[in-house]
């Protein structure tokens, strides 16, 4: 009797161990997982020509949390925007039509900060919208020698995505606007027949430039900050109506199938920044403010691989020209381009 009461005891005393031992285990994998922030990326910042900038961030904010940091690389908007909102993601650098739909579907999504302008404040915080044509044919997009959105009727048109911000949202608040007797939405411009004979996605801005000039589209929606690393003025100023922009022969994907070509600018109209976000039930608030204030920093508003010189030939995600760096920004700094989709 005495021996099986010991083997019981000794029975009991592995079997709690055991259990003790699976739940440091499982614990352990937790923390291990706590210990990685992952950053989303959009399609156009995902290229292999901005993985210095990437990774320049990435350390930043490694150093700041004592967390390792993995990139999450997409080719799709929609896929980024998922990512962030079904907690599969820390933070994500996306446009602020993104956030938008993002914070709308997972109230867990907040801003931490937006680069500004030269100022270094929010007062200028913005990049351009562009609406764009070969320079052979410019003339098509002409009524007495001046543009006019009078002539895109039946052509074929290249949007960016229905999530970005600068590649659909603000140039089809400009076209709705300006056929306001076709009584148009935006679901309308997102096929062929309403007012386009044709509608293209180009995933990302680099894609929709590149629909333009490789003669998938005779005109295209998409902005100066994601097309600046592969592009240069031939004519004229930077972001000014009726500029030309030349591809620079030693461009990098996707547009080494396009070097020399050229395009020309019909339209540009201001957009408000892009932000970084954090989804707060995954990242947490301890992290939130160590990464707002790290972002906010003047080590990272002078580290030369993230806010790259003006005249740089280096590939950057943001140029200095001036006193650009982050500032922290409410949600409600986002309200325009809420108006926008809801006209």
């Amino acid at each position: 009797m005495q021996k099986k009461w010991l083997l019981g005891v000794l029975f009991l005393v592995i079997t709690v161990f055991s259990a003790a031992c699976s739940m440091d285990s499982a614990e352990g994998e937790e923390t291990e997982g706590d210990d990685v922030i992952d950053i989303v990326w959009y399609p156009n910042e995902s290229g292999n020509d901005l993985k210095t900038a990437r990774d320049a961030i990435g350390s930043e904010i490694a150093e700041a949390t004592g967390k390792e940091v993995e990139h999450h690389l997409t080719t799709d908007y929609a896929i980024a925007i998922e990512t962030i909102v079904n907690d599969n993601a820390d933070l994500a650098f996306m446009g602020a039509q993104g956030y938008i739909e993002a914070s709308d579907q997972n109230d867990a999504v907040q801003p931490i900060v937006v680069s500004t302008g030269p100022s270094g404040t929010l007062d200028d915080a913005m990049y351009h919208s562009w609406l764009a044509m070969k320079v052979d044919d410019q003339d098509e997009f002409k009524v007495d020698g001046e543009f006019s959105l009078d002539t895109i009727e039946e052509k074929r048109f290249s949007f960016v995505s229905n999530s970005s911000t600068s590649g659909f949202v603000v140039p089809s608040a400009t076209i709705i606007g300006h056929f306001s007797d076709k009584d148009l939405a935006e679901e309308d411009l997102m096929e062929s027949g309403p007012l386009f004979s044709q509608v293209l996605f180009g995933g990302s801005h680099q894609g929709s430039a590149v629909n333009l000039l490789n003669d998938s589209a005779d005109i295209a929606a998409f902005c100066d900050t994601c097309v600046n690393n592969y592009v240069e003025v031939a004519e004229g100023e930077e972001n000014t109506v009726g500029s030309v922009y030349r591809v620079k022969d030693d461009a990098e994907e996707p547009f080494n199938t396009v070097t020399g070509s050229e395009f020309m600018l019909m339209s540009v109209t201001p957009v408000l920044n892009a932000p970084f976000v954090a989804n707060m039930d995954v990242l947490g608030e301890e992290d939130y403010e160590l990464i707002q204030e790290v972002f906010a920093s003047d080590e990272i508003a002078n580290n030369e691989e993230i806010f790259v010189p003006k005249d740089s030939d280096v590939s950057g995600l943001f140029s200095k020209s001036d006193q650009e760096r982050f500032v922290p920004v409410e949600d409600e700094w986002f309200n325009p381009i809420r108006e926008l989709s809801q006209n």
